[in-house]
């Protein structure tokens, strides 16, 4: 079911205020008025909140979850099979909406967007009867005759908010875990990236059983009043910003939920590197998806010496990968509106720009660009920059790098190339990330036997492969014993004794704790 509320908005309206719009429609009247007087919700537009266009579709999703509709196995498998049915039967129509909403290239779309989310849900079906097992523990003396499982348990009725700059990759993957999990989902694509919304919205019900799943179209003031319903799981992708503001819904219903967030990505380049290798692979993943990526590197620290063998080395490669003129190139996309673009051009202010630099609003264009003699406390190193705009800061030593990287919050991603090994394992060994490259860029991504997920500031919980069917999975420790043998257990009892409660000890291996 596709459910489009209030009435159609504007692409302005539609990019602007998100966090502060989302704060009204989650608190109430004097907060508000708080947010009104700091100055962060001068355009905000307030929806009328009492009128509750959501509750007839959540009630049919619980009561369905409820009747055990969607706990089968082979209602999942069908569930899955649908959702692989929809990106095969249109395939095409996704490409022209990513291409609408973000110029995105169509070998883009098919590696980032359609083939991993296919993949994903080819390795559910594979896997699902296994991953659906009662998984065996171990057990101690006194628990030897008994059965220890853990149970794995479909939270119920689970809410998906997704982000416009992966829109079908970062909509659908968390999709294809909370399905195989049994839950019951509603959809909260972003409107930003309003061609595959309307796709997503329009098409994909028609692939899955509707009474359990909807897919909710709106703005901040639509997601507000959505969260201030109760669900029994919340999985997140976006701005730290905006996470805290979902989570603070969360905690009112004490709703487990995943964020999965951003940040600024360290890339290090160690002075021992072949500079047109680390180019290569440094701009290639820099300015995919024209830079709008969460785990891109949103900044390189590398020395004096290193940035005078970069540079050179980072425009050849860009312009063997865009052409002399990257604007007529069809592999590099465009910025995904008006607000972003003005946001982004103000940062080309810092520093000195070395490589690219030029803009073209109407076109929602800014070249590959790589800015040098940045300030640490400028505007572009105290954001994270989503855009195709690459800053370099100078470094004396590892050391200096490690201590940078380490003042600042723990990022989404971390990279570190060098022809030295033990730099790469230090870089590792002394940081954390959610997630980590070495000598290579997101690749990591691609591997659904890995976890993807933040840590700190970037965010919490983990996805992709079999990690996502946990997320969307309550793990239920379960012992059943048996009826009988109450001798056995009779030492448990009191009166206690001393020779009791070293039996009893022994048995439970005296590690063992009975709350």
């Amino acid at each position: 079911m596709s459910l489009a509320q209030g009435p159609p908005r504007s692409q302005a309206e539609r990019g602007r205020g998100s966090s502060a719009c989302l704060r009204c429609a989650l608190f109430p009247t004097p907060q508000r008025e708080l947010f009104r007087a700091s100055g962060q919700n001068d355009q905000l537009v307030v929806g009328n909140i009492g009128m509750d266009p959501f509750s007839d579709t959540l009630q049919r999703l619980r009561e369905a979850f409820r009747s055990g509709r969607t706990r089968p196995a082979e209602f999942r498998a069908a569930q899955l099979k649908g959702l692989g049915r929809f990106l095969q039967d249109h395939k095409k129509l996704l490409q022209e909406a990513l291409a609408q909403d973000l110029h995105k290239p169509a070998s883009e779309s098919e590696m980032s967007e359609i083939s991993l989310t296919q993949g994903e849900v080819t390795l559910a079906l594979r896997n699902l009867r296994t991953w659906m097992k009662d998984e065996k523990v171990t057990k101690n003396l006194a628990t030897q005759l008994d059965s220890a499982f853990i149970r794995k348990e479909p939270f119920g009725l689970v809410l998906i908010i997704s982000p416009w700059n992966y829109p079908v990759n970062l909509t659908l993957v968390p999709l294809v875990g909370a399905l195989a999990a049994g839950n019951c989902v509603v959809l909260k694509p972003s409107e930003i990236s309003k061609n595959t919304e309307q796709v997503l919205a329009e098409v994909l019900p028609q692939y899955l059983d509707q009474n359990c799943f909807a897919v909710v179209q709106g703005g901040p003031e639509e997601t507000g009043q959505l969260l201030k319903h109760k669900f029994d799981y919340i999985f997140f992708t976006g701005s730290p910003r905006v996470g805290k503001i979902v989570m603070a819904a969360a905690t009112e219903h004490l709703t487990p939920i995943t964020l999965e967030l951003g940040g600024k990505n360290p890339c290090y380049v160690d002075d021992n590197c072949d500079p047109q290798t680390v180019a290569n692979r440094v701009v290639w993943f820099r300015y995919y998806n024209m830079g709008q990526t969460c785990v891109a590197p949103d900044y390189v620290l590398c020395s004096p010496e290193m940035q005078e063998r970069l540079l050179p080395a980072m425009q050849s490669a860009i312009t063997r990968f865009y052409g002399d003129d990257p604007r007529s190139s069809p592999n590099l996309g465009r910025i995904i509106n008006e607000k972003h673009f003005q946001r982004l051009q103000g940062l080309l202010g810092c520093g000195r720009v070395a490589i690219g630099g030029q803009s073209d609003e109407r076109d929602r264009y800014i070249a590959p660009t790589v800015l040098v003699d940045v300030q640490q406390m400028e505007p572009v190193m105290q954001e994270e920059i989503f855009g195709p705009i690459l800053p370099i800061l100078n470094v004396r030593s590892l050391d200096e790098a490690i201590d940078f990287i380490n003042r600042r919050e723990k990022p989404l991603a971390l990279y570190a190339f060098s022809t030295r090994n033990q730099v790469v394992k230090q870089v590792l060994d002394r940081t954390s990330s959610g997630n980590f490259g070495g000598n290579d860029g997101f690749m990591f991504m691609t591997l659904n036997s890995l976890p993807f997920g933040g840590v700190g500031n970037s965010g919490m919980g983990k996805y992709h492969g079999k990690f996502s069917f946990d997320t969307f999975s309550h793990h239920r420790a379960c012992l059943l014993a048996h009826s009988g043998l109450e001798k056995l257990k009779g030492i448990r009892y009191p009166p206690y004794s001393v020779c009791r409660l070293r039996m009893l000890l022994m048995a439970m291996e005296t590690r063992c704790t009975i709350l």
